[in-house]
Parts: structure tokens; C-alpha cells; sequence
């Protein structure tokens, strides 16, 4: 006997058989078992799903032979042995016409077909005309076939195929019951294929299976004919390597692999991938479209872990992936690939274009999370959890007795200041970058500018530590007091000074008085050793001057974070991370800032380590801790008292526009209307 093909071998024969499609066999099966049979239907869907092998179980149902049936002989089990059952599955059944509308598309066909509609079956109970793809009918043909197909003879059923639904015409669509069937997914084939090796006794790797699921595409017969074509070409076998050799197909693991590079952001490892991918001449477009593909997955294992697919069979590799990534990194990931498939052709070669996209994505990841945390799944809107603590030692330890103590006079501003979350305040000494954690001192004050020690804005504290004279030794407190106290006994300059005027260049060995208009705060901020910026007719007893001292090493509570937060020269997402924050404890030693849950991902070491040597600068030096949680319903974060702040300013001005009679007669004379969206406050105004 001749070799039979899988896909004819495994053919189902009862609806039992039948694999997928249980919305279509439902309906069929309890039709027939209440004999409620309608004239006509119409099977659509892709090729391979089992349109036809449908229409012919039907013909089966309808025309089996065997004892035990109901009244009219019709069952939804047929027999599968009776004369009837035996012709239609051989393909000799007398009353079971099957017609290839694609070779048959003249309307004199179709007029030859429909003659032969009102003679009784011959052998079976039902006639039935099985008509496939139906759609390549020409209009006479389906207007020939109109009337026969709304009332045909008892003794007669239409079963119509087409895999191109939207061309039959609505008056051919209104006649029949319609059944769409769905594609296969890859897990329901690769069951199905290793169910058949298993009878078959041939061996078989369970990842080729996989790879032969996602070449057919949702259809079964194209995975029997990839599998016949698997066995052949694997000398009756079917492995993993012949597989894709013979599909051609990129190796899924490898994508995954430039995956974990990412996780590790290990951009050497990472090009090594891709070395290894260009041995195989893949297509990198391709790859690429694999690579956003798993990063879509990612996004969804992270959301809804249920809902992952596992069209490839890796589910389990999926989801321990995503607890590697932050939510944030996948979106950006994900973005920068689909730009990056855009950018292929612009590119000098592809290769290099996927390497640029690879290397943007570790480029752009946000910086301060040098190694992604953990996430759990699924992605909560508001989780808890402790976060990375500053280590005891280096900033975190509080600083010896050798070390100077940062400390400044107080200046009340002539202006309102700006907003807490506005620009951070120019610094007297640059800010040291992250990478470079050893330049954290400012230059001696003695070395800068007057200038760049009046950069603050006039409602900041501009705060130098002390350092020690260029004679190499530090002055004593009362040392201190009295040449301060005889700068401020020397006529000074006028209030509305320049600031060239207002304190020339310090020379070796003396001590700078800068004045400032208006009363000092309430609040007594520590008083600067090396630049006194009070006013020429304010005495400071050596008394407070100790107690201002003093009072930097005091306990950190909520209302002293908050007046101090803009003198802490924080910026960029360091700064965003501790506007969030409020003072929770403080014992002396452990300072602890409950911070925002929204913040939560922005929490890193090097956020919390930066915030710490802040606070040092203004006297506080502890082991810092930022937790995320709920925050107090009363305490105000630094950003929301900016944000208080600025809409109060913003309602003032408002309301002063409104009362202004300029505006007014604009209103009663043109009907103008004032756009309050549009309105700044006067010193905001100008810096736009």
C-alpha cells in the first residue's frame, strides 16, 4: 500500500475526533439530536482548520445507516462502518457532491449543478452539496444558485466553504447559518502533533514540535505536512536543530538570550549575542521584531501574568524574566525597538542598526537604578517594601570632631523666592557627579568669586564649609566672634548695593561681611565661619552664635525638612525622590523618610546616598533610610507645599487682575475675558 500523508491518515472522522472548534461541534451536535436541521451552511475560516472535514462528518451524521438512530436515522455518532460511512470517508459517495468553485466559477456550471437538485439521493437520506471556496463564484453563479439555495427540495443540504468570507454577497450570507472557525493556537497543535509521533513511534523533541506549531499558523494541516516534511528530512526523526534548519527559522532561544543581556544591562555579553547570530546570516529585522515581540510579553506577564502567551512554550522563562525588569524599563524598551525597526532603513547595514537599538536601550534605561530590582507579579498600584539603605560606613557615618561644621547667617529675602521645586539653587561649589563621589566639598571660600558666592537667590542661605586658614590653622570660636564682630562694626556698604559693591574680593587671612536688606527669619540657621551675611547693625553674641551651632546637630523634625529642603542643593530625579519624602523618625543615628508609593521606582541606593550627604551639609549626618508608604493625610511633602504655594500665588494674581480697573474696563468695553490658565505670577513672569 501507498504511503498515506498525516494529514489524510489523522483526518478526524467523528465530531470526537475533531480537535479545536468546540463552539462549531456544540452547535452541529445539538442540532442534530433535537433535529433541528437548517437547509444550508457556510463554513468559514483560514485554510487547514477543518472547513471541510466538517461539511463531511455532517454528511455523515446525515446519511449513516447504522441500528439504533432515532425516527428520521440521523445521530451525531456516526458509525464509521455502515456502507455510507465507509464511501463518504473513501471519497465514492453516490449523494455527497463536492464541487471546486474555484474550476467551476461559469454560471453554465452552476445551472448544471442546480438540475440535478430535484432528483431524490440514490444510495443515502440526504443529498448533499458540498461547494468549496464558494467565494470564487462569479455574480451570475451565485444569482443562478440564489433561489435554490433559499428553499431546496427536503432531501437536499447546502454545505458551503470559503475562506474569504467578505466576497460572498449578504443575499447568499442571509440564506445560510454561518460558522467561523478559529485558528489553531500553537499550544493545541504541538498537543495534537505529539500525540500522533507517540502512535506513529517516532521519535521527537518537544521544542521542535514548538517551532513546527508556530510555522503553521493556526493551521493543522500545515503542521501534519511541516511534520511529514520534519520526519523525512530528520531521517524519522524530528529535532529541535533539523527543525529549524529546515524552516529557516530564527533559533527563539538566542532572542531570548539578548534578553537576559538586557536584564543584566551586560552590553559586552550582549554583542556577543549578536556575533554569535550573524554566524547564522539571520535576518536582524527579523530579530528585532522577535526581540519587541518578548518585550510585549514581558509588559503582559508583569500586568496579568495569566494572560501571557505561550506560543513558543517558555511561559515559565517569560515570567521570570519580567520580575527582572521595572515596569518602566520594558515601556522604554519596548519603544526604542519599535523606533529602531523604523530607523532599519536608514541604516548603513542592518546588523549595525540592531546593534544602535540594543545599546540605546542600556543608553536611555534611567539612570540611579544601577541594577534593576526585583519586581513582583503582578504589578500592584500601590505596593510596600523596603528599600536599598546607605551603608553604615563612608557618608553614612557622622563626621569626626576634626571635621569643620557647615554653618551660615541667615537672609531674609527683599522678593518672593521661588517655588521649593523650582531650579535648584546655584551652588558655591559645583555639583559632584554621580560616577565621581570624591569631589563632594566645595572649593575655601577665599578661592571664589563674590559672584559665585551670591549665585543664590536672595531668599536661599548660601552655605560654605569652613576651612582652615591658609596659615594652616583654624580659628577659635572666639577668635571667630571677634573678627566677625569687628567686620560688622566697620562701616559697610548701603543696602541697594551692587554685588560687586556689596563685598569685595576676601584677601588672605580676612572674613567677608555681605549684608543683606530685611529681618532675619524666625527660624536661626546656623552662622557661617568664613562669610557673615548679617546685617551691619544686627550683634551676634558669642552666646547665640554656639547655640546656632548647637542647634544643626538637633533632631530632624518635618518643619525644619521642609524649611531646609531648597538649601539642600539637591537636583535632577534626586531632587523629584526626596520632594516626595517626610520625616518619619528621627533617634539621632537613623533618620527614616516615608516616602510617596507613586515614587516608589525611582527609589535607588545612589538617590538615598545622595540625600544622606545633603543632610550632612546642614548639620544632620545619619544613616538614612527611604521606605515606601502611605503618607500622613496631614503633612505636607516639599513638593505639595510648592504646589500649595504656587497655586496660592497664582489665585492672588488672578484676583489681582481681576480687581485691577484696567482689566476691568478692557471686560466691559470689548468683552474680553481673562484666561487664568495663562496667568504668572509677577516674578515668575519674568523668568519666562
Amino acid at each position: 500500500m501507498s504511503y498515506q500523508v498525516l494529514a489524510r491518515k489523522w483526518r478526524p472522522r467523528t465530531f470526537h475526533e475533531l480537535v479545536g472548534q468546540e463552539h462549531v461541534q456544540r452547535a452541529l451536535v445539538n442540532a442534530l439530536d433535537q433535529g433541528r436541521l437548517h437547509h444550508a451552511y457556510l463554513f468559514t475560516g483560514t485554510r487547514g482548520v477543518g472547513k471541510t472535514t466538517l461539511a463531511r462528518i455532517l454528511a455523515k451524521c446525515l446519511n449513516c445507516t447504522a441500528k439504533g438512530h432515532g425516527d428520521d436515522g440521523v445521530t451525531s455518532t456516526p458509525c464509521g462502518e455502515c456502507d455510507s460511512c465507509r464511501a463518504i470517508d473513501e471519497g465514492r459517495f453516490v449523494d455527497l457532491i463536492e464541487v471546486d468553485a474555484a474550476s467551476r466559477t461559469k454560471v453554465e456550471d452552476t445551472r448544471e449543478l442546480l438540475d440535478n437538485v430535484q432528483y431524490a439521493p440514490t444510495q443515502g437520506r440526504y443529498k448533499v452539496y458540498l461547494i468549496d471556496e464558494v467565494h470564487m463564484l462569479s455574480t451570475s453563479s451565485f444569482n443562478a444558485l440564489l433561489k435554490t439555495l433559499e428553499e431546496p427540495p427536503p432531501h437536499v443540504k447546502f454545505l458551503l466553504a470559503t475562506t474569504d468570507p467578505q466576497k460572498l454577497p449578504a443575499t447568499v450570507l442571509s440564506r445560510c447559518l454561518q460558522f467561523t472557525l478559529k485558528n489553531m493556537p500553537p499550544e493545541r497543535i504541538v498537543t495534537h502533533l505529539a500525540k500522533v509521533l507517540e502512535a506513529e513511534n517516532i521519535g521527537f523533541e518537544e521544542s521542535a514540535l514548538w517551532l513546527l506549531g508556530r510555522a503553521a499558523d493556526g493551521s493543522m494541516r500545515d503542521a501534519m505536512s511541516l511534520t511529514d516534511q520534519a520526519i523525512a528530512f530528520g531521517q524519522g526523526q524530528v529535532r529541535h536543530a533539523d527543525v529549524a534548519a529546515m524552516l529557516g527559522t530564527l533559533d527563539h532561544r538566542h532572542v531570548l538570550a539578548l534578553v537576559e543581556a538586557l536584564a543584566d544591562t551586560d552590553a559586552p555579553r550582549l554583542l556577543s549575542e549578536i556575533a554569535q547570530l550573524a554566524e547564522q546570516g539571520p535576518d536582524f529585522a527579523a530579530v528585532l521584531d522577535d526581540m519587541t515581540a518578548v518585550l510585549h510579553r514581558l509588559a503582559v506577564a508583569q500586568m496579568v501574568p495569566d494572560a501571557v502567551d505561550n506560543g513558543h512554550g517558555d511561559r515559565e522563562t517569560v515570567l521570570a524574566l519580567a520580575s527582572r525588569f521595572t515596569a518602566e524599563d520594558v515601556q522604554l524598551y519596548y519603544q526604542i525597538g519599535i523606533q529602531g525597526r523604523g530607523d532599519m532603513a536608514h541604516a548603513p547595514d542592518l546588523r549595525t542598526a540592531l546593534e544602535m537599538t540594543l545599546l540605546r536601550m542600556l543608553a536611555f534605561r534611567p539612570q540611579g537604578v544601577p541594577q534593576p530590582a526585583k519586581t513582583p507579579l503582578p504589578l500592584r498600584s500601590a505596593s510596600s517594601g523596603s528599600t536599598p539603605v546607605a551603608p553604615a560606613g563612608g557618608v553614612g557615618e557622622p563626621p569626626s570632631d576634626t571635621q569643620p561644621t557647615d554653618s551660615s547667617a541667615s537672609a531674609t529675602p527683599s522678593q518672593p523666592t521661588e517655588s521649593p521645586l523650582g531650579p535648584p539653587p546655584t551652588q558655591s561649589a559645583p555639583q559632584p557627579d554621580a560616577e565621581d563621589e570624591s569631589t563632594l566639598e566645595p572649593p575655601p571660600p577665599w578661592e571664589e568669586t563674590v559672584d559665585e558666592v551670591m549665585a543664590p537667590p536672595l531668599g536661599e542661605v548660601s552655605r560654605a564649609p569652613a576651612e582652615p586658614m591658609q596659615g594652616g590653622a583654624v580659628a577659635s570660636d572666639s577668635e571667630e566672634h571677634a573678627t566677625s564682630m569687628a567686620a560688622i562694626e566697620q562701616p559697610s556698604v548701603q543696602p541697594y548695593a551692587t554685588r560687586q559693591e556689596m563685598a569685595p574680593r576676601a584677601e588672605e587671612g580676612d572674613t567677608a561681611v555681605l549684608e543683606a536688606p530685611g529681618p532675619a527669619p524666625e527660624t536661626p540657621e546656623p552662622v557661617v565661619e568664613a562669610l557673615s551675611l548679617e546685617r551691619p547693625d544686627a550683634e551676634v553674641p558669642q552666646s547665640q552664635a554656639v547655640a546656632a551651632n548647637a542647634a544643626s546637630d538637633a533632631l530632624l523634625d518635618h518643619d525644619r525638612w521642609l524649611e531646609s529642603f531648597d538649601s539642600l542643593g539637591l537636583g535632577g530625579l534626586t531632587r523629584n525622590l526626596a520632594a516626595h519624602c517626610v520625616v518619619e523618625t528621627d533617634d539621632g543615628n537613623r533618620l527614616t523618610l516615608r516616602l510617596d508609593p507613586s515614587q516608589e521606582a525611582m527609589n535607588a541606593e545612589i538617590h538615598v546616598r545622595r540625600v544622606q550627604e545633603a543632610l550632612a551639609t546642614i548639620g544632620v549626618s545619619r544613616q538614612l533610610v527611604i521606605e515606601p508608604g502611605s503618607l500622613p493625610a496631614q503633612v505636607e511633602t516639599p513638593r505639595q507645599r510648592a504646589d500649595r504655594i504656587a497655586a496660592e500665588r497664582h489665585a492672588e494674581a488672578v484676583a489681582a487682575l481681576q480687581r485691577d480697573p484696567h482689566v476691568k474696563q478692557l471686560q466691559e468695553t470689548f468683552g474680553a475675558r481673562l484666561i487664568e490658565s495663562t496667568v504668572k505670577p509677577a516674578e515668575m513672569a519674568s523668568r519666562a
